[in-house]
């Protein structure tokens, strides 16, 4: 075999080892696509589940509340005017007391079909409804509570925001059934590169993570997990308990959603 078959050889082998290269790199390239795409759609689907069983309990909450406000603060309300009508017969100058109490009722009555009415709802941004839960908690006197906006609201993806909420909404309601607090303050962070959310009370708290687990503590990590965002929650035995969630704006342009 002379030097131009065995060039000849040579460039055949480099050229086979060449293409054999390029088929490998083909191959994982292809290989690691389709591996993200399908973490893509785990992701979409764990994220579409997630809202879907947020949007219900969303839904249960509501319907709870209104069952509770017609129960025993509407209901109640009525049945005071309905006596103090009664004693107007004989007491004339207490009518004034029954049209204050009837005008409370009305006053009441429009407030709960804010909550009624799924079109009003969807219309609220992130914002408006936490607003709106402090604005109830005050009324009704569950405890005394306020909410701080600051920083130039940004536009949130409505859905991602349905979770926001109700990482909020369960936290606003582990606090007013077990916390024993009298305070719950909530601010409400719009920053250059993300919103930060802190929510404390000054409840019992809690000697350990581990008493954070019946009371939906994995829920929220979970959900908070789905949307991209980083929660922090903190407890000291009775100091109380406080929240910070960290949602990056950027987490809304995630590919597959």
């Amino acid at each position: 075999m002379d030097q131009k078959e065995i060039a000849g050889l040579v460039s055949v082998l480099i050229l086979l080892l060449l293409v054999a290269v390029i088929i490998t790199l083909f191959t994982v390239f292809v290989r690691r696509k389709n591996k993200l795409l399908e973490e893509q759609e785990r992701t979409k689907k764990a994220f579409e589940k997630e809202l879907s069983e947020t949007q219900i309990e969303i839904r249960e909450e509501t319907l709870r509340n209104i069952s509770w406000e017609l129960h025993d603060n509407i209901g109640q309300l009525m049945t005071l005017a309905k006596i103090q009508a009664q004693m107007a017969k004989t007491r004339p100058e207490t009518l004034d007391e029954v049209a204050d109490t009837i005008g409370k009722g009305i006053h009441e009555l429009r407030t709960l079909s804010k909550l009624i009415n799924p079109e009003a709802l969807k219309s609220l941004d992130l914002v408006e409804a936490l607003s709106m839960e402090i604005e109830r908690f005050n009324r009704l006197e569950f405890i005394k509570s306020y909410i701080l906006v600051s920083g130039k609201q940004y536009e949130i993806d409505s859905e991602k925001e349905v979770i926001i909420f109700r990482i909020l909404q369960e936290f606003f309601s582990n606090t007013i059934k077990h916390s024993k607090a009298s305070n719950l303050n909530v601010e409400v962070d719009y920053k250059a590169d993300q919103l930060v959310i802190s929510a404390q009370d000054n409840g019992v708290g809690f000697a350990s993570d581990a008493d954070f687990s019946g009371i939906g503590m994995k829920n929220m990590k979970n959900r908070a997990k789905v949307i991209g965002a980083e929660l922090d929650i903190t407890s000291e035995k009775d100091k109380g308990t406080a929240l910070k969630l960290n949602y990056k704006y950027n987490s809304d342009k995630l590919d597959g959603f």
